[in-house]
C-alpha cells in the first residue's frame, strides 16, 4: 500500500509539472484580496466534476494567488483532512448525476457534521469554475475551438485533447466563499444541509456556465415549437384567418418562416471563429481597445438577465461589443440587427455570431408582430444576454439620438408576463477617434439618400483596414434594475396579472422613463480622449486655427475644469497633457502643425473640420455647463451670481432634454456656482462678493474664456432660431412638422453664409427635440389641425438671447428668419419633391 502511494504520488508529480509546463490560465480574481476570505476559517474548495486536469489547474492558480491550495492537508484542532477539496458531483455524465443527485462526497459529509457539532467552526466553500478554450484573445486555431468546453461533459479522451490543444487558453474562476455555518440553522439537520449547500453551489455552476459560454440551447426544432403553440401566436393566425379568408395551414408556415428569418442560430464554433478573424482586424485598424468599468457587468451577470444598451455610432458596434464581452469572459449577447443587414453570407454568419434580424415596422403584420414578441420573450427568459440599440439608428452627429422605446416597450411586457429573473440593463459608452463612415455621414446630412447595406459596401470597407483609426473606448454605465424602476412607477405591479391587451398609462410612463435613463447613463460614462478635447477647441476659433501654447493651455484648462467638477465618478479622461495631445492628434492626421518664426499655429487638418464636430459632440454634455458661464461673462463683462443662474435655470430643460444631461432642475444652482468657483480657482474670472467679472479682452484669460464660451453657441443660436422663426410667423400659423423642415433649410443657409459648412448645425432632429421639449414645458401647443399656438412667454428665450449671443449673431437669425409666405410654400414644395426623389 505504501508503495503504492509513492507510485501515486511520483505520478500526481509528474503530472503536475507537465501540466504546469503547458497550461498557462487566466485567473479570475487577479487578487486573493478580491475573495474576502476569513484567514481564521479552513478553505475547502469544490470543483463541479471528477477531472484530475481541472484539480491540477486548480491547484497551480491557487498557489498564483498565494491560497491554501486544494491538495494540501487540512490541520488543525478543529478539522483534519487530507485534502482541501471535494467533486460536488462523483458522476462524469449529466444522466448519471441527475439519477445520483442525493449521494454526496464523503469529505463533504464530513464537513457539514464537523460544522455542526462544533459551534466554533466554519468552513469556507470555494467554487472553483475552469473553462477549457475560454482565453479567447489567444486563440488561433478552429480545430482547437472543437474541443473548447460546451454543456457536454467531455470523456477522458476528449478531455486530453482539451488540454493539450488548449491549454494556453484556460480560464479559471474563483467564486466567492460560501460560508457552510451561514447556509445552515442550528436545528437544521445534516441532510437537509447537505441538499441545501448542494443546491446552492449547482446553481453556482450553472450560472458560472451560462455567463462564460450561455444556457443550455435547444434545439432549434423545440424553440420553433414553443414559439408557433404560444397563446399570442395561435391567436394572430386566427384573426389573420378570420380577416384574410386564408387557411390556418398557410397562415403557420407564414409564422414558421418568419421565426426562421428572425432566430439566431447560435454557434460556439462561428463565435470563436469571428474572434480570431476580430483580433486580427483589431490590430489593423486600431492601437488598442480601452474596457472601463467591466466589473459592472460581472457583478451582475450570475443574477440577472442582462440587456446591453450601448451607444450606437458606427457598425463596428455590434462586433465590439461581443469581442470585449467574449474576451473577458462572459457570453457574448444575442444582438438585434435590422433587417438590412440579413444580407447573403453576411448574414448567416452574424446569425450564428448571436443576430437575430428583426424589420423596421411591424405596423399592420399581426402574426410577425406576435412571432417576434414570442421570440424575444423566450431568449429573455432563457437567461440569454440581449444587446439592442434604443436610439433606432446609428448617431449621424456624435450626439444621442432621442430613444426609441419598441424594443424597450416588448423588454418590459415580456418582464410583466414572467419576472422570475430579473432584469438589469447595462447602458454602454463606445467611443472612437476615427469613424469608417465618417464620410457617409456627412453625406446624409446634407440630404443625399441613406445608403443601403450590401456585399460591395463591406468589400468597399476592408480597403480602410490598414488605415490607423486610434482607439477605440468601452465603458459600461451604472446598472439600471427593471425591478426597482416599475416599483416606482407602479408598486402593485407584481400583485397584478399582466394582460398585454390593456394599455397601460403607467406603463407607458415607465418604458419612457426608462429609456431617458439608459441614454443619461451612458453619457455618464463618457470617455474623454485626446481628440474629443481637440475638438472641442479647435472648432471654436476663427477659422480653425490657434497658438501652439494656447491651444495647448486650453487643452489643459478643459481637464482642470473635469477635474474640479466631475461631471460623474464614471467619467474617464485621458492622462495625456495639453502637449501630447497635440502630437497624438498629429499623429491621427486630424491636425496638423504649420511651423512660423513667431510660434508654431495648430489648424485643423484638411477636409477633417466637419467630422471633427462629430467627436466633439461626444463630450459636449460634459462641457455645456462651463461652457454656459463663459459665453455669458463674456457678453456681459460682470454679472451677479443669481443673474448667471436664472439664465442658464431657464434654459436647462432644453440643454437637458437634448444632451440627456444628469442633473436635476433643483441642482443647477449647485453646479452653477461650482462652476463659477472652478473658474474663479482657475483664473479665468475674478469675484467681489456676488458680483462676477470676466477678465479684460486683451488678456490671455480672456481668450480662453473665449473659447470655453463658443461650445454652446451653435445650441443657442438654434434655440434662437425656432423662436424667432415661431414668433416672426405668429400663432396658429405653422405645423409642427413645417416648422422643422423650415428651421432645418434656415439653419443650413446660415451655416454656409456665416460659419463653416457644419452639416449637423441643421441636422433636422436637434430641432425636433427642441420643439418637443417647448411643448413639454407648455410654451407651445397643438390644435387639432397640429397647427402650433404659443403666448407671450415665447418671447423670454429671445430676451435671455440678448446675454448669450451677438448682436450681430442676433440681428443675422432675424434677417434670416424673415421670409415671405411664397418663399416657405415655394421651400416646402422643393422639400416634398427632394424626399419623393430620394425614396
Amino acid at each position: 500500500m505504501a508503495n503504492w502511494f509513492g507510485i501515486d504520488r511520483l505520478f500526481s508529480s509528474t503530472s503536475r509539472k507537465a501540466l504546469n509546463t503547458w497550461v498557462d490560465p487566466q485567473i479570475t480574481p487577479a487578487s486573493a484580496d478580491e475573495l474576502y476570505l476569513n484567514p481564521e476559517q479552513p478553505i475547502v474548495y469544490v470543483l463541479q466534476s471528477p477531472s484530475f486536469s481541472n484539480l491540477l489547474v486548480a491547484d497551480e492558480a491557487a498557489q498564483r494567488l498565494g491560497l491554501h491550495r486544494p491538495t494540501e492537508a487540512i490541520d488543525s484542532h478543529l478539522l483534519q483532512e487530507k485534502q482541501s477539496f471535494f467533486y460536488l458531483t462523483q458522476e462524469t455524465t449529466q444522466l448519471s448525476a441527475q439519477k445520483n443527485r442525493f449521494e454526496y462526497p464523503e469529505r463533504f459529509v464530513r464537513l457539514i457534521e464537523a460544522v455542526k457539532n462544533n459551534d466554533n467552526l466554519d468552513i469556507q466553500l470555494v467554487p472553483v469554475t475552469i473553462f477549457w478554450g475560454r482565453s479567447p484573445d489567444k486563440e488561433d486555431s478552429l480545430f482547437k475551438i472543437m474541443f473548447s468546453d460546451s454543456w457536454a461533459t467531455p470523456n477522458a479522451l476528449k478531455q486530453l485533447v482539451t488540454v493539450a490543444l488548449n491549454g494556453h487558453q484556460t480560464f479559471v474562476k474563483f467564486g466567492l466563499p460560501l460560508s457552510v455555518r451561514g447556509l445552515m440553522t442550528a436545528e437544521m439537520s445534516s441532510s437537509l444541509a447537505l441538499r441545501k449547500i448542494s443546491r446552492v453551489l449547482r446553481v453556482h455552476f450553472r450560472r458560472q456556465r451560462e455567463m462564460a459560454i450561455g444556457p443550455d440551447l435547444s434545439h432549434r426544432r423545440n424553440l420553433m415549437h414553443s414559439i408557433l403553440q404560444s397563446q399570442a401566436v395561435r391567436e394572430a393566425i386566427t384573426l389573420e384567418s378570420t380577416e384574410q379568408q386564408i387557411s390556418p395551414e398557410l397562415l403557420e408556415e407564414k409564422a414558421r418562416a418568419y421565426v426562421n428569418e428572425i432566430a439566431a442560430d447560435y454557434s460556439y464554433q462561428v463565435i470563436r471563429g469571428l474572434q480570431i478573424t476580430l483580433n486580427w482586424l483589431w490590430n489593423r485598424l486600431y492601437d488598442g481597445v480601452d474596457v472601463h468599468h467591466f466589473d459592472t457587468v460581472t457583478n451582475v451577470a450570475q443574477d440577472h438577465e442582462v440587456i446591453y444598451v450601448p451607444c450606437h455610432r458606427s457598425h463596428i458596434d455590434y462586433l465590439l461589443l461581443s469581442y470585449v464581452v467574449f474576451t473577458k469572459g462572459l457570453m457574448p449577447p444575442h444582438i438585434a440587427a435590422g433587417a438590412n443587414l440579413n444580407m447573403p453570407l453576411v448574414g448567416s454568419i452574424l446569425r450564428r455570431g448571436g443576430a437575430f434580424f428583426l424589420k423596421r415596422s411591424f405596423k399592420g403584420n399581426h402574426i410577425y408582430t406576435a412571432v417576434f414578441t414570442e421570440y424575444l420573450h423566450l431568449i429573455t427568459t432563457k437567461g440569454f444576454p440581449i444587446e439592442y440599440f434604443i436610439e433606432g439608428g446609428r448617431s449621424r452627429t456624435g450626439r444621442l439620438l432621442p430613444p426609441k422605446t419598441g424594443m424597450l416597450a416588448m423588454t418590459v411586457k415580456s418582464y410583466l408576463r414572467d419576472h422570475s429573473r430579473p432584469i438589469v440593463f447595462v447602458p454602454t459608452y463606445i467611443g472612437y477617434e476615427r469613424l469608417m463612415e465618417g464620410s457617409t455621414y456627412i453625406g446624409e446630412l446634407r440630404g443625399a439618400a441613406k445608403e443601403q447595406e450590401s456585399i460591395w459596401q463591406i468589400v468597399q470597407t476592408t480597403r480602410k483596414i490598414e488605415k490607423i483609426f486610434g482607439k477605440v473606448h468601452l465603458s459600461f454605465g451604472e446598472p439600471i434594475y427593471l425591478t426597482e424602476l416599475l416599483n416606482q412607477e407602479n408598486p402593485q405591479w407584481q400583485s397584478t396579472p399582466f394582460d398585454a391587451k390593456l394599455k397601460l398609462p403607467w406603463l407607458n410612463r415607465s418604458v419612457d422613463k426608462l429609456a431617458n435613463i439608459i441614454n443619461t447613463h451612458i453619457n455618464q460614462t463618457a470617455v474623454i480622449n485626446p481628440i474629443t478635447l481637440l475638438s472641442l477647441a479647435l472648432l471654436s476659433t476663427p477659422n480653425h486655427a490657434i497658438d501652439e501654447d494656447v491651444l495647448v493651455k486650453q487643452l489643459n484648462l478643459y481637464k482642470t475644469l473635469a477635474q474640479k467638477v466631475p461631471y460623474h465618478s464614471r467619467i474617464k479622461m485621458t492622462e495625456l497633457n495639453g502637449a501630447q495631445m497635440i502630437d497624438y492628434g498629429v499623429q491621427l492626421k486630424a491636425i496638423r502643425c504649420v511651423h512660423h518664426p513667431l510660434g508654431d499655429l495648430i489648424c485643423v487638418a484638411d477636409n477633417q473640420a466637419v467630422f471633427l464636430t462629430y467627436f466633439r459632440n461626444n463630450v459636449l454634455h460634459l462641457f455645456v455647463m462651463p461652457s454656459l458661464v463663459a459665453c455669458l461673462m463674456q457678453h456681459n463683462g460682470q454679472l451677479l451670481r443669481e443673474q448667471i443662474y436664472q439664465v442658464i435655470s431657464s434654459l436647462y430643460p432644453y440643454l437637458q432634454s437634448e444632451l440627456f444631461l444628469t442633473w436635476s432642475q433643483e441642482q443647477v444652482e449647485i453646479l452653477v456656482n461650482q462652476h463659477i468657483d472652478a473658474l474663479i480657482e482657475t483664473g479665468i474670472l475674478t469675484h467681489q462678493d456676488n458680483l462676477i467679472f470676466a477678465p479684460h479682452p486683451n488678456t490671455e484669460e480672456y481668450a480662453q474664456l473665449v473659447i470655453l464660451g463658443e461650445a454652446v453657441k451653435e445650441t443657442l443660436e438654434r434655440y434662437y432660431m425656432t423662436t424667432s422663426l415661431l414668433t416672426e410667423r405668429q400663432s396658429g400659423t405653422i405645423s409642427q412638422k413645417q416648422l422643422e423642415n423650415l428651421c432645418s433649410l434656415l439653419a443650413q443657409r446660415l451655416s454656409v453664409l456665416y460659419e463653416f459648412n457644419s452639416p449637423e448645425f441643421f441636422d433636422k432632429a436637434i430641432f425636433r427635440n427642441f420643439i418637443d421639449t417647448l411643448k413639454k414645458v407648455g410654451l407651445l401647443q397643438s390644435d387639432e389641425q397640429g397647427l402650433l399656438h404659443f403666448d407671450h412667454r415665447l418671447n423670454e428665450i429671445g430676451t435671455q438671447a440678448n446675454l448669450v449671443l451677438r448682436v450681430e449673431t442676433q440681428h443675422t437669425i432675424q434677417q434670416i428668419t424673415n421670409v415671405s409666405d411664397d418663399d416657405i410654400a415655394e421651400a416646402m414644395a422643393a422639400l416634398e419633391r427632394k424626399e419623393k426623389k430620394r425614396k
